[in-house]
């Protein structure tokens, strides 16, 4: 039931980031807790040091590392997400599955780490401890913050496609968030419905449903034809506390995607929300970041090269690499560089093209690396050349570019940053093989435009590495 057509009696109506950050700090005392529990263990155990607070205080980086480490994973494996947490067994699945990495990631450091300068057994203890405390914060989170779990009641001004696109994505994505008491129209609209969600007024009753459904939050499909008796409404909401979002912004805060079809020209909704500034220190950073991955992956790259290469000489005639136009920044051909995972002469007769799943043009081994994604460790070349970054929408062809621009709104919007090896539309999104698959990537790709920054790259990093196990590549 996406509306509710009789008031309840009046709670706190809590945002979507409100109720995230609950959960945040629920897990945050809890890996707290976790932290001093395996500190206790360790002393304990250990019997040549007493658990005092000299002895905690002195390992207090804990505390800091994996607090940091368990939100990083943790958002990277939608453990926010709400729709997650009110499912139990996927709660628990989550819990499992960032308690796993959390100690692989652990496992990785203490063999990269002088001899016996790390614990052996503490990432065990917190391993245990944590998932017990976690999931027990979890399981009983509806009685702790059943006073929380209200959904917060909406009113949308708008009867247009966006409007519908907007009750579609409540429904799919923010459900158990959103609560949609109707919507307004114009006077000749009262009684219909868009959507199963019913007209309930006009820009005049704004303000009496509002009361009267104890609304906290105006939902507007289009700020620039709103008329003169909507605005007015609208405006009188506003002077009574409720929010006011439009459309776009809502839809991209529950969905992680702009969504380009309902912004007209509205250019401020997928531009990057800060703009660009001599002192933001995250292009530096950024650019830095890519230079040390790089360099690291060319490290891992060279070894298994001879592999590879054996490989898809024996499978097929034809190059070991394989270089494809591509368009960066600013719009910028260059050239990317790739293993052949495809027949030589695939494109002889069908021109450029976007690759099916069970594409018959690729290899057998070629099938392996693109589940893999090791086809694409040549791109390190292109990452430390300054042509791509680490994170950052996909380059596509020229000819593919060119179509595109013409077919949807803003995509020439995509080339303001440099391309990726991976991006948010990757990780989100299943592999595109056709012009709406582009749209849906283009939504995602605006998402990571308008909101860059280092945590969510390492979130995407994370993402990509779950990907590439899965084996999730086409």
């Amino acid at each position: 039931m996406l509306f509710s057509p009789s008031p309840q009696r009046k709670r706190l109506q809590l945002r979507i980031s409100e109720r995230r950050l609950l959960l945040m700090a629920g897990d945050v005392l809890a890996v707290i807790l976790a932290v001093l529990v395996s500190l206790f263990i360790w002393s304990v155990v250990d019997q040549r040091a007493s658990f005092s607070f000299a002895f905690v205080w002195y390992r207090s980086y804990w505390f800091f590392v994996l607090t940091g480490i368990w939100l990083l994973l943790a958002s990277a494996n939608d453990f926010y997400d709400l729709s997650v947490v009110v499912q139990r067994s996927a709660m628990l699945q989550r819990l499992i599955l960032i308690t796993i990495q959390m100690l692989v990631v652990y496992l990785m450091i203490f063999f990269l780490s002088p001899p016996a300068s790390l614990p052996r057994l503490f990432i065990l203890y917190y391993g245990v401890a944590s998932f017990i405390l976690i999931g027990t914060i979890r399981l009983v989170n509806p009685a702790l913050l059943g006073w929380a779990s209200v959904r917060r009641r909406v009113l949308i001004v708008g009867t247009d496609w966006a409007a519908l696109s907007i009750i579609s994505a409540i429904g799919r994505y923010a459900h158990q968030t959103y609560d949609i008491v109707g919507l307004v129209g114009e006077a000749e609209e009262v009684g219909g419905a868009i959507g199963d969600v019913p007209v309930l007024g006009a820009g005049g009753d704004i303000l009496t449903l509002v009361r009267g459904h104890q609304v906290r939050e105006l939902v507007v499909t289009s700020t620039r034809e709103l008329s003169g008796t909507l605005f007015q409404g609208v405006m009188d909401a506003y002077e009574q506390g409720v929010t006011i979002v439009p459309m776009p912004l809502l839809y991209e805060r529950i969905t992680g995607q702009v969504p380009v079809e309902h912004v007209n020209n509205n250019w401020a909704v997928v531009l990057p929300i800060g703009g660009v500034s001599i002192f933001n220190p995250y292009p530096f950073l950024k650019r830095l970041m890519d230079i040390g991955l790089g360099l690291l992956g060319l490290l891992a790259f060279l070894p298994i090269l001879p592999i590879l290469t054996l490989a898809i000489r024996l499978d097929s005639p034809g190059s070991i690499f394989y270089g494809q136009e591509r368009v960066g920044l600013n719009g910028r051909i260059f050239r990317i560089y790739k293993f052949r995972s495809m027949r030589q002469d695939a494109e002889a007769t069908t021109g450029a093209v976007f690759s099916q799943k069970g594409d018959p043009r690729v290899t057998r081994v070629g099938l392996f690396m693109r589940k893999t994604r090791l086809d694409e460790l040549p791109q390190i070349i292109n990452i430390l050349r300054g042509d791509m970054s680490v994170v950052g929408p996909r380059p596509e062809r020229p000819e593919h570019v060119q179509r595109l621009t013409q077919k949807i709104p803003f995509y020439r919007t995509r080339l303001v940053i440099r391309p990726g090896l991976t991006g948010w539309a990757q990780v989100r999104y299943n592999y595109g093989s056709n012009d709406d698959d582009a749209l849906v990537k283009l939504q995602y790709d605006l998402y990571y435009i308008r909101h860059q920054s280092l945590t969510l790259d390492l979130n995407i990093m994370v993402r990509t590495v779950g990907k590439v196990i899965k084996m999730s590549g086409v």
